[in-house]
């Protein structure tokens, strides 16, 4: 019997902005830059990577290029993808 298997897609399941923000903050919880800015990423592909670099003032060849896991967005980027996916850092005091 040969086992089938299918890509998992982040993007698919981040249907609701309360999927979103809570997909990023446990990227930011995590702490590692690249896993941040492939979550971003994927948040945007679920919103729409077309509208998002519109909206941003960014290619969407750039912006998937930045938002990879192998990418290195500027924080201003971050910033402006943030804005338009209607989403917002937080600081809070760290735990310990």
């Amino acid at each position: 019997m040969t086992l089938e298997t299918t890509l998992w897609d982040a993007a698919a399941h981040l249907t609701t902005s309360e999927d979103m923000a809570a997909y990023l903050d446990a990227a930011l919880e995590d702490g590692d830059p690249s896993l941040i800015a492939a979550a971003l990423g994927d948040i945007a592909r679920a919103h729409g990577m077309s509208s998002v670099a519109q909206e941003a003032g960014v290619g969407r060849e750039s912006l998937y290029k930045s938002l990879s896991l192998n990418g290195n967005p500027e924080f201003a980027t971050v910033l402006k993808v943030l804005t338009s996916l209607g989403l917002r850092l937080r600081a809070e005091p760290a735990h310990g």
